[in-house]
């Protein structure tokens, strides 16, 4: 188990029908169900999964999201490191059937899930329809830089201004983080997964025809909501 780098990625949706359809046109994933919960296989192998957003948070009209699952060593332990740093604890499964989760934003809002087990890892190095990357966008880099370096002993290299890698403790490039202003990214901070693809412009087309939008188009990789208009993801060429 490789602690601190990311795993797996799940889906929060009003509508998970919709959104099933949705995800099976574009990239022939075949959704299962289990107690509530959807995995998607591609083939035999577990890509991704999805489940309905719980009430509480249509109330407050959350929207709908990607997830990224980070994978930890100690849940616990990481849990009150990120709250020593700021971090707001959204929710703590230690009983969970798939291994201890924790749900957590950085002190911007951006939330993603850290895991304990040993059964989500999913993520590819560059595999079509797989999870192949993960990118962070915050309004603030200053705000979260010193809170991902104290929960998971990451370094952040700047490439660009507003552009930065992500290393593990080994030197690893394990994710990249965009400072975007509001205007342009909107008014949350989140994660974006991105999915490999053999045929980018083949993709795109797919998306478009099953209700996604384009929100920026980057030459190699292309941003996109999915057909709730709401929860954005990168494809990405691979080779």
């Amino acid at each position: 188990m490789q602690s601190n780098t990311m795993i797996f990625a799940d889906l929060s949706t009003y509508t998970p029908q919709k959104t099933i359809a949705f995800y099976e046109s574009v990239f022939a994933w075949k959704y299962y169900q289990d107690s509530g919960y959807y995995v998607a296989y591609k083939g035999d192998r577990e890509v991704v999964g999805l489940y309905e957003t719980p009430e509480k948070f249509k109330q407050m009209r959350m929207p709908h999201f990607w997830m990224t699952y980070i994978q930890v060593s100690d849940v616990a332990a990481t849990v009150e490191k990120a709250r020593e740093l700021g971090g707001i604890i959204e929710l703590v499964d230690e009983n969970n059937p798939v291994g201890p989760v924790a749900l957590i934003r950085d002190p911007q809002g951006a939330g993603f899930t850290i895991y304990g087990g040993d059964q989500l890892h999913t993520r590819t190095e560059a595999e079509a329809n797989t999870l192949v990357w993960n990118e962070l966008h915050v309004s603030d880099m200053s705000k979260i830089i010193p809170f991902y370096q104290g929960i998971f002993d990451w370094t952040f290299h700047e490439v660009s201004k507003d552009y930065y890698q992500i290393h593990d403790s080994q030197g690893t490039h394990l994710a990249d983080a965009s400072q975007i202003p509001n205007e342009y990214k909107g008014k949350y901070e989140y994660w974006v997964c991105t999915f490999g693809v053999s045929d980018l412009e083949a993709t795109r087309q797919k998306i478009l025809a099953h209700g996604g939008q384009i929100v920026s188009d980057e030459g190699e990789k292309v941003l996109f909501t999915d057909n709730s208009g709401q929860a954005f993801f990168y494809i990405q060429s691979i080779v």
